[in-house]
């Protein structure tokens, strides 16, 4: 009985404490715990916690001198937010809404990233010059696929036939020297590989440029056969070269690259590299050049030439012929190697590139001629013979050469000639002096 009476008490005591709490606790307290529950909800902040809350307008205080006043209408205003965004959903409901709002705007990232990704791949199609560069074009050995034996049925004392030998044997020349010095495991061709290469769509054909070997009228011939202009007397020197007329094939994409170099004729032009050496540094040392002088002769005469006087110092001009080869064979040259002197084997990249045709310089009227009949040009097109750069200056010959090596030792001669041996084996030119092993 005692115990009852004591339990009952007990009871009566607990609830008569809560009445006074509950009467006791701060509305405006309430309220601003109420609009801190769905902010924290919504940031994620209150995981795991258990509330409830009704998301209606609150009233608003009327007295504005209430110390709680601006709290108050604070947190209507929080709230009334809240409920323009979504409308009144319990927790667990609320947080499935939250969800799919999330997927929502996942999406919205996602076809924002693909617009994007479309713009990148436009403007992508737009450089295919820059990617072609990080992508190399692996082809097959041997790959050509033009036939030289397209010769016409009369031919006249067997002259097409002749030069149809000659180019079979130069090609394997070609091949054999390359399988002899350079691996033939892989052929991997870069748009540097190609970068000298010029393209004439409507014949079929690909003209690699080496200076000094007759390149300036070989881009007459070119802009003639692509309806450029009419005759190749009507180009100027500086329209050929600085014109940029023609396309070059490292301006196609790589489809664009693998289909030339499998179907068009592939044409290289060559000169006995000793001849066309001394014709480069006549053409840019001994003549005025605002290019050459400045660039190569400074630095050439600086480093070479003792007691060298401030105007040749200043200006570069005066390079003598034994200073421009003492720069030539200088492993540690004071500024780079340069398109008119350098190698046929870097320039064109014969043991890459399966070239058709290989024509000389020393025989280039007839090795012209058979090339133009083979790509089928119209038949008034010969290859042009004048000399559009001094013109009343006699062309650099063999005498000519002779002469200027004569300038140099026996020991610079071998150099020079060991420089330039690949070319030699490969094109099949004889040593031009009896000294040389």
């Amino acid at each position: 009985m005692r115990l009852t009476c004591m339990f009952s008490f007990i009871l009566l005591f607990g609830a008569a404490g809560l009445i006074v709490f509950i009467h006791l606790q701060d509305p405006a307290e309430m309220v601003r715990q109420q609009r801190l529950a769905p902010e924290h909800w919504l940031n994620g902040h209150l995981k795991g916690m258990k509330f409830e809350f009704s998301l209606h307008q609150p009233e608003k205080d009327c007295t504005s001198n209430n110390q709680y006043g601006d709290t108050m209408e604070n947190a209507a205003k929080q709230l009334m937010k809240i409920n323009q965004v979504v409308p009144s959903y319990p927790p667990y409901q609320y947080a499935a809404l939250l969800q799919n709002t999330n997927r929502r705007q996942k999406k919205m990232m996602f076809l924002k990233r693909e617009n994007k990704k479309s713009t990148e791949r436009k403007l992508l199609k737009k450089k295919t010059r820059f990617l072609l560069k990080e992508t190399p074009i692996l082809i097959a050995m041997n790959s050509s696929a033009v036939d030289l034996t397209r010769l016409e049925i009369n031919d006249k004392n067997g002259k097409w036939k002749k030069l149809y030998e000659m180019q079979i044997e130069r090609k394997k020349l070609m091949r054999d020297i390359c399988s002899k010095y350079k691996s033939s495991s892989r052929r991997i061709i870069t748009p540097y590989h190609v970068s000298r290469i010029f393209v004439e769509d409507k014949h079929k054909l690909l003209y690699c440029e080496v200076p000094k070997a007759g390149c300036s009228n070989w881009k007459r011939v070119l802009m003639v056969l692509n309806g450029l202009a009419s005759s190749t007397k009507d180009i100027h020197h500086n329209t050929v070269h600085y014109g940029n007329y023609l396309k070059r094939l490292d301006s196609f994409d790589r489809n664009g690259i693998f289909y030339r170099l499998n179907t068009y004729t592939k044409m290289i032009f060559i000169r006995e590299p000793f001849e066309r050496l001394v014709s480069a540094f006549r053409d840019k040392f001994e003549h005025a050049n605002n290019y050459y002088h400045p660039v190569f002769g400074k630095a050439i005469i600086s480093k070479y030439r003792r007691n060298a006087t401030k105007e040749a110092l200043w200006t570069g001009s005066g390079v003598q012929f034994t200073e421009f080869i003492q720069y030539l064979l200088d492993v540690h040259r004071p500024v780079g190697m340069d398109i008119h002197w350098d190698h046929v084997s870097r320039l064109c990249s014969p043991c890459l590139i399966d070239y058709d045709f290989i024509g000389k310089f020393e025989s280039m009227e007839e090795d012209a001629d058979f090339l133009l009949h083979l790509i089928g040009a119209p038949k008034n097109l010969t290859f042009p013979r004048f000399k559009d750069r001094h013109s009343n200056e006699e062309r650099t010959t063999n005498k000519i050469t002779q002469q200027y090596f004569a300038q140099l030792s026996p020991t610079e001669r071998q150099r020079t000639y060991d420089f330039y041996y690949m070319d030699y084996q490969m094109f099949n030119y004889t040593k031009p002096f009896e000294d040389l092993y």
